[in-house]
């Protein structure tokens, strides 16, 4: 579905393949070798690839842009995006070439999508070994004869010791992440943090293929025996790996995936999960991959003399990352694909302690939560957040990567429910019995098993209210699980608080909905909550 390029059709006269050498599509044994010879890298006990990343232990969202262009610039939702001009984008092209020129690079032929009627064929080019690693555990590797055969469809270049002049490049700081959707690259310096390329990818998709009727997500996905497939969208922090994660359902992936006619497919061929705080008890199949050979920790701290690794350490990042390949997880399913779901669960970690441990939505209800995307950070995730939570509202669960208008993605997934019956839920893993700092995380065997009555259809059989506040369906009763916990204001010590704090949160969801008030239809403006 994507027109292929050449290297050259796509870079042009001066590609970047006139640096001084390329390795072409090296294993990952050979990277995690060469990272090592390259001082980029440790080794911690079990064979695991150990990397700091500097200052920048995290996305540079403040520093991307898109380049606005006459043939896409109707299609780009600029109030989420921030404009390069073609002028500036053609200087920092020029500069990354010529840096680039005497340099040693690591070039992978990649696809990002599992189908192969759907995917995306995409030349990276790295200037750390450690970065060719870890994008090729993320992103779906070749077969030999595809790679006799392939034509890049799209270019990243990622060069993180080129640092972007804002006075010639347009640019925010030292740092850039540059997207030209009309001449299918994307340019990346700056940052050490290889999350970047993984993003980049996931937003030329998401680009591209709702012009297709394909619906790209921010999600993770998981099929049961009875080829019952499961979506699960949320914001980081909010356990979309770790339930997605099941011993009893085979992954999909556990980040990004497209939903097209003819079911859902895996972006990926990896697993980017969060590392701070892993459980051995809770997360047994995650925590295994970080004694696994050429997987990638990022900002990891390690004892220098055991290699003995410390996952609850913070000192080099909150945001510490886990990459491996999906077949570290023992039940992967590795064809990346699946039929149509039979369930939608919307991840949430409230803070405020105001939401049940789950509930059931309406399809409008659905597509408005969607909309909102909602969950809630605390103290310690994110540099300047005090000790009250804060409200995040990334819209479709994946704002930043979210290159056209919000309701383009909102009606898509509207029609699909609509079309396949899907079940959908909303699940908070955040807080209950009060706020953050009062109350207590939701206990994990709680959500597992109001999850596992959700997906096994039980759960749709017991009785359901009415919340006061969100008018959505909560169950009264769920089997293995403590009543009260179930109605959160029941958890509370004081009551009045509770429903101060409720009437908090909605009109913190109406203000924030009003700006998708104009794209969507009565039914789902009258879908949120009450006031």
């Amino acid at each position: 579905m994507f027109e292929s390029q050449t290297p050259e059709q796509i870079l042009g006269a001066e590609p970047f393949f006139t640096a001084a050498t390329i390795h072409h599509n090296l294993t990952e044994e050979a990277l995690y070798q060469r990272a090592i010879e390259r001082h980029e890298g440790e080794i911690a006990k079990g064979g695991p690839l150990v990397v700091k990343t500097g200052k920048h232990t995290g996305r540079s969202a403040n520093d991307k842009f898109i380049v606005r262009r006459k043939a896409s610039e109707q299609t780009i939702w600029w109030d989420n995006a921030a404009a390069m001009s073609e002028a500036h984008f053609d200087a920092l092209y020029a500069d990354m070439i010529a840096y680039a020129k005497d340099k040693e690079l690591y070039a992978h032929d990649l696809f990002g999508g599992a189908d192969p009627r759907h995917r995306l064929s995409v030349q990276v080019v790295t200037e750390l070994s450690w970065h060719g690693l870890f994008i090729r555990h993320l992103l779906r590797r070749p077969d030999a004869e595809e790679l006799a055969n392939f034509q890049a469809g799209f270019t990243i270049v990622n060069l993180p010791g080129f640092s972007a002049d804002p006075a010639k490049h347009g640019t925010r700081s030292e740092t850039v992440i540059a997207c030209d959707f009309d001449r299918h690259i994307i340019l990346i310096g700056g940052t050490s943090y290889a999350g970047e390329t993984k993003k980049s990818v996931f937003s030329a998709l998401n680009y591209y293929l709702p012009e297709s009727g394909i619906m790209p997500m921010h999600c993770s996905v998981n099929v049961g025996r009875d080829e019952d497939a499961a979506i699960f969208f949320g914001l980081s922090g909010t356990g979309k790996t770790t339930l997605s994660a099941d011993p009893n359902r085979e992954l999909i992936g556990d980040d990004e995936h497209g939903w097209s006619p003819d079911g859902l497919f895996n972006f990926e061929g990896g697993c980017y999960a969060k590392m701070i705080r892993l459980s051995e008890q809770a997360e047994p199949e995650i925590f295994a991959t970080t004694q696994k050979f050429t997987t990638v920790l990022e900002n990891v701290v390690m004892d220098p003399q055991t290699r003995l690794l410390d996952l609850d350490d913070a000192s080099l990042a909150e945001n510490s990352r886990g990459a491996y390949p999906i077949h570290y997880i023992p039940n992967a399913r590795p064809s990346g694909m699946a039929g149509h779901p039979k369930n939608i669960i919307l991840l949430t970690a409230d803070a405020f302690g105001v939401l049940p441990p789950i509930a059931r939505l309406t399809s409008a209800q659905a597509m408005y939560h969607f909309l909102s995307g909602y969950t809630a950070k605390v103290a310690g995730t994110e540099k300047g957040l005090g000790d009250e939570p804060v409200a995040t509202f990334s819209t479709c669960f994946g704002a930043p990567f979210m290159p056209r208008h919000p309701s383009v993605y909102g009606d898509l997934l509207g029609t699909l429910i609509e079309e396949h019956g899907v079940n959908c839920w909303l699940v908070n893993t955040g807080w209950t019995g009060g706020p953050y700092g009062e109350g207590e995380r939701m206990p994990i065997r709680v959500t597992r098993s109001l999850l596992n009555a959700a997906l096994d259809g039980s759960l749709l059989d017991v009785t359901f209210r009415k919340d006061e506040n969100f008018d959505f369906d909560v169950p009264v009763e769920a089997e293995g699980v403590i009543s009260k916990i179930l109605t959160p204001r029941d958890t509370w010590k004081d009551p009045e608080a509770y429903d101060a704090q409720a009437a908090k949160l909605a009109a913190m969801f109406r203000e924030n909905f009003k700006i998708f008030e104009a794209h969507v239809s009565q039914e789902v403006r009258d879908a949120g909550p009450k006031g």
